[in-house]
């Protein structure tokens, strides 16, 4: 047996440790270092629009018939609106009308979110659209109660028209008379009652996703008090439109059809004007 002096057995097993180290990071099995993350794009909205000056005056004009009636600087003073308190107006920002008339008095509210995400891997898009859900599940219109009932927008975003809406027309309108019509986005027109033939929905066609509720008077109360809300987002942007009617009188009913029409002709406008 040939003799290994001492030294070069070591320098052997030095070099033989580097050769297999040197091929265990180079080969197949070796273990890649953490990945990068690439951080989700921002989105579409950096800033808001200002929001008393968001509503034409011809708009309001229409939306606030009281208004007309009123001295010039009174009306001013109803169509410049009140602003919205908030602390950070890069990122939430509203507005508010109300205008008084001898039978009625409406009121109208407009609101901006700026939904920005501070997970990298979470998309400032992704983010609002999980600020509008939780809305729209406020609302009672959630695809999770409504399973299997998805259109083609449905099937893209997980959320679903709501089946209730064709239970809400049969109780409201049992039986067809001669008043009664389509109303806008496929539903019932008012009939005798137009409170109760327009039930809260989704909306298509309105930024990349909408809802309208519908908020009649309460019920045990005997003012008949009318709100309608439209709610929409838009990229990472999503808007609250809020119109109202009190009538003077607690025999009048407002007409939930007009306001539903309007709340939605105001909301398409303002996403014209937020894509512009």
């Amino acid at each position: 047996m040939a003799y290994v002096p001492g030294v070069a057995l070591l320098a052997a097993l030095v070099v033989g440790c580097s050769a297999g180290a040197d091929s265990n990071a180079n080969g197949a099995d070796s273990k890649a270092g953490s990945p990068t993350v690439t951080p989700a794009p921002p989105g579409k909205y950096l800033t808001l629009p200002a929001p008393c000056r968001a509503v034409p005056r011809s708009t309001l004009k229409d939306l606030l018939p009281g208004a007309a009636a009123l001295p010039g600087d009174q009306q001013d003073k109803v169509f410049r609106g009140s602003a919205a308190v908030t602390y950070d107006t890069d990122r939430k920002v509203g507005c508010s009308w109300k205008a008084d008339a001898p039978n009625a008095t409406r009121s109208l509210s407009v609101d901006f979110e700026r939904v920005v995400s501070y997970d990298p891997a979470v998309s400032d898009d992704d983010r609002a659209d999980t600020v509008y859900t939780k809305k729209e599940k406020a609302a009672g219109l959630s695809s999770s109660a409504t399973p299997g009932a998805a259109d083609e927008k449905g099937e893209e975003s997980g959320k679903a028209k709501d089946p209730a809406d064709a239970d809400a027309t049969d109780s409201a309108d049992p039986s067809p008379s001669e008043g009664s019509g389509e109303g806008t986005e496929g539903a019932p027109g008012s009939g005798s009652n137009p409170e109760e033939a327009l039930p809260s929905r989704i909306l298509d066609n309105l930024g990349d996703a909408a809802f309208l509720q519908d908020l009649p008077k309460q019920a045990g109360s005997t003012a008949q008090h009318h709100t309608v809300s439209v709610v929409f987002r838009t990229s990472n942007v999503v808007v609250t439109v809020r119109y109202a009617e009190q009538p003077a009188l607690i025999t009048q009913m407002p007409d939930g059809k007009e306001l539903q029409e309007k709340a939605q002709a105001l909301a398409r406008k303002l996403a014209e004007a937020l894509s512009e």
